[in-house]
């Protein structure tokens, strides 16, 4: 049984769509949790010194969270066999209204076994990850 017939799916069809905030302490348990700790993701006057034009939230942290709208849509059905993005823009997180991340997942293809996810991750209108596409497969 092909992919699209197991898990009902069509090319152009929006399999999640989300918005989120990302607060400063976001990026705070995410340093911890990453081990990741360059100032320019706490600390507004590094950010500054280095020509930044604010706290910047990591970049794996925003692929985390663009991957983590499929791995809900697929649930125990299948799984992500390949994932791959370009970091196009960095996300600045203010330190009071933080940063709002839009994320659009659409089917970008299928084939017998696979469908090709196209996520559109975006903060203020402006496209932060590009050409980013997760290959899922269902059990």
């Amino acid at each position: 049984m092909s992919i699209a017939s197991t898990l009902n799916l069509e090319v152009g069809q929006v399999v999640a769509e989300t918005t989120l905030t990302l607060t400063r302490d976001s990026l705070v348990r995410y340093a911890g949790a990453s081990g990741d700790f360059n100032p320019i993701h706490y600390r507004d006057d590094v950010a500054a010194e280095v020509g930044l034009p604010g706290v910047l939230a990591h970049g794996m942290l925003t692929m985390g969270i663009a991957i983590g709208a499929v791995t809900d849509w697929l649930d125990a059905r299948g799984w992500v066999s390949d994932y791959q993005v370009r970091f196009t823009r960095p996300v600045v997180v203010d330190p009071v209204e933080g940063a709002e991340l839009q994320l659009v997942a659409t089917v970008g293809a299928l084939d017998e076994d696979e469908a090709r996810i196209d996520l559109t991750v975006s903060c203020d209108d402006q496209t932060v990850l590009g050409k980013a596409q997760a290959r899922v497969r269902s059990l």
